[in-house]
């Protein structure tokens, strides 16, 4: 792992309509030519994505969006494709060069969901007047920024004011494990070969895992489960903790002794990217399903299943041996998540390694205001197993309340 992932990298939106100078003004942020640029209105469809560093940031993602004022049937998707990006967007740019009822809805879209914006009011060098610069900061814009992505005008004011508006957690250093241990403490990582992980790859979750523990002083071990009895035979000591692969949790928990701490990598992935807290009470869902129930298991990558997959087949199980019967299941991936979740009972998600936090936090908050349970996969399995509150120990006493969107 050579670079800082997109998931743990904040998301920058550029929003606005056709022809507001988004692509220009994304060009002139980070000195390259990342989006094309025409006068035709409608040129960038797909969002385009921009990976880099910011300072004083740090890494970031740029993701420049089709005109939320664009028409026609292809327009109508390229809008819904852009509104999609809200739902990861934690700090949003809204470039614009005549203040209309676009801007108002979008403003009032960003205050509704608490995403920082960033207003740059473009094309100064064709304008006569601050009228939009008026009208933003009529609306309540804290930061409005006169730009000009031609003349390259106002652009260093313009990060300047991303990094005053970026929220205060993206600067601090948020733990994934380093916060559940002390220095010399024995960690060990079971970590399974994953046949549809990258060749020569781990998943991103246990080299992040990796790290921390090193820079926290701790004392990590890595074993496949096939070398976990052995390793446990060769330390001089009980671990402090275990983290496993949530599909082979029980067979780790019949490993170790009852006075040993241990939990998986995806109940990590719960308090690292999720609503700890929702993600386990909804997994008292489960008690609740009957035969016939619709659930919905949701991927955030779009890996191609191989084998015994944890989402199509041992989940599935899982769930269909505690109703004694057959449930309809959907399977999601990506971004491709449901508008209408109402006939669901039920929810399960990935540990969602792939997507940043504020999507995760998106996701849940739509089922929560469909009011359905969601849980994840972690925590799914443990309390399918009856192993939940084992799973839960190590992480219970360190959770802190998170702020939902």
């Amino acid at each position: 792992m050579y670079k800082t992932p997109k998931g743990l990298r904040l998301h920058i939106g550029i929003f606005g309509r056709r022809n507001a100078g988004k692509s220009s003004i994304l060009n002139a942020m980070v000195n390259q030519q990342v989006s094309i640029v025409s006068e035709v209105a409608g040129t960038t469809t797909d969002p385009v994505e921009k990976v880099m560093e910011l300072k004083p940031i740090g890494p970031v993602v740029f993701i420049d969006t089709a005109g939320i004022d664009d028409q026609g049937e292809l327009g109508l998707k390229r809008i819904d494709k852009t509104n999609k990006v809200i739902d990861r967007t934690e700090l949003a740019v809204l470039v614009t060069d005549n203040w209309t009822d676009y801007e108002k809805k979008l403003i009032a879209v960003m205050k509704e969901k608490s995403v920082p914006l960033v207003i740059a009011a473009n094309k100064c060098d064709l304008r006569n007047d601050t009228s939009v610069e008026q009208a933003a900061n009529d609306a309540g814009a804290q930061y409005v920024i006169t730009t000009s992505a031609v003349n390259n005008e106002g652009i260093d004011s313009l990060r300047n004011a991303l990094a005053l508006a970026t929220p205060e957690q993206f600067m601090e250093n948020i733990p994934v494990i380093a916060n559940l241990v002390k220095p010399e403490d024995m960690v060990i990582l079971v970590t399974p070969i994953d046949i549809e992980a990258p060749k020569g790859r781990l998943k991103m979750l246990q080299v992040h895992c990796m790290r921390e523990l090193l820079d926290r002083g701790a004392y990590a071990v890595i074993v496949k489960e096939t070398e976990l009895e052995e390793a446990l035979a060769n330390l001089s000591r009980n671990p402090d903790l275990i983290v496993c692969d949530s599909q082979i949790f029980d067979k780790v928990v019949h490993l170790i002794e009852p006075d040993v701490k241990v939990t998986t990598f995806s109940i990590l992935m719960a308090r690292f990217k999720g609503d700890f807290d929702e993600l386990v009470k909804g997994a008292e869902a489960i008690d609740s399903l009957q035969q016939g129930d619709n659930v919905l298991i949701a991927e955030a990558c779009t890996h191609h299943p191989i084998g015994e997959d944890i989402g199509r087949v041992q989940i599935p199980n899982l769930l269909e041996k505690a109703v004694a019967g057959k449930l309809q299941i959907d399977v999601t991936a990506g971004r491709d998540f449901p508008t209408d979740l109402d006939k669901y009972k039920l929810i399960i998600h990935c540990g969602a390694c792939v997507f940043n936090r504020k999507e995760m936090l998106s996701r849940i908050d739509k089922a929560r205001q469909a009011n359905v349970p969601i849980t994840n996969y972690g925590v799914a399995i443990a309390h399918c197993l009856g192993m939940l509150k084992r799973a839960l120990e190590p992480v219970r006493p360190t959770t802190t309340n998170v702020v939902s969107i």
